[in-house]
């Protein structure tokens, strides 16, 4: 499959600033089951200068910096990659981790080796929001897996999706208790829902390719959860799945502040307003 993406972010200003610093997470990061055949990337004010680097995370990002004044910040990129098929379910996790886990009184799991790593992708907080919820839908599945699954759906069918302008994300209670929320405030939700069961998150900014949904090209949010044997495992509850080759990740993080696409400041006293606009196209079905 032959995909094409243009994705194109307008910064205007009410008056003329000084651009700070910015850091682009419009890199698509490494993924084993698509190859970028094509990639073409435009700064407007053209950067004093700019270059690749890499965060504490991996991801790879596009380090730009400016000198004078502007009205405005334009960022344009075009890829086409080619997609080959990948099953989400194609894994086995530790028996052993989940038996222990599914089993605890308190349904909380625990890694083996909780090394200061995982720190960062575990709750730090102490109050049990989601539980009663949680033991709800434990009680409907037969093991972590099928958990997964049905609670990823139970967040598809129960939560309203919203497509939100701000750019902020609401907190997790706060969506829980709305029963409604953007791909960012619905993966934030559940990232919180499985760090309480002790389970090792990250939030997941990128492109979601849906040919068979009008709303499904575009910038997109979901997250990742851990699983010792199985790795880095999507769960999308925009939609209700598991991940897989339509789902082209730019940035991944911990924190879902450090994970959105462009990353940056200006100074000058002045008013801002964003426009974007992301367009998929599908150039050949393939096999």
């Amino acid at each position: 499959m032959l995909i094409q993406i243009w994705h194109h972010s307008k910064y205007e200003y009410s008056s003329e600033v000084f651009l700070g610093i910015h850091k682009l997470y419009l890199i698509p990061q490494h993924r084993p089951f698509f190859r970028i055949e094509h990639q073409k990337f435009q700064v407007n004010p053209e950067p004093e200068g700019n270059n690749f680097r890499q965060d504490l995370a991996g991801n790879w990002y596009k380090q730009c910096w400016f000198t004078g004044n502007t009205s405005g910040l334009e960022i344009t990129g075009e890829w086409i990659f080619k997609l080959q098929s990948f099953n989400p379910f194609g894994f086995i996790i530790d028996k052993e981790f989940e038996e222990k886990g599914w089993s605890n009184a308190q349904f909380e799991f625990s890694y083996e080796e909780k090394t200061a790593f995982l720190i960062p992708f575990l709750s730090d907080k102490g109050d049990a929001v989601f539980r009663d919820f949680l033991l709800g839908i434990k009680n409907q599945s037969l093991g972590l897996i099928d958990f997964l699954v049905t609670l990823t759906k139970e967040i598809n069918l129960g939560w309203k999706y919203l497509v939100r302008l701000e750019q902020n994300i609401w907190r997790a209670e706060f969506t829980f208790a709305e029963r409604e929320g953007s791909c960012r405030d619905l993966a934030v939700m559940q990232m919180e829902m499985l760090r309480e069961l002790g389970l090792a998150t990250r939030f997941v900014s990128g492109y979601a390719f849906n040919p068979d949904l009008a709303t499904g090209h575009e910038l997109h949010a979901w997250l990742e959860v851990f699983l010792p044997g199985a790795g880095w495992v999507g769960l999308d509850p925009s939609l209700g799945l598991l991940t897989d080759h339509c789902y082209i990740p730019l940035a991944s993080h911990p924190d879902p502040a450090r994970a959105m696409p462009v990353q940056g400041t200006f100074l000058g006293d002045s008013g801002s307003a964003l426009i974007t606009r992301v367009e998929m196209k599908l150039l050949h079905q393939g096999r």
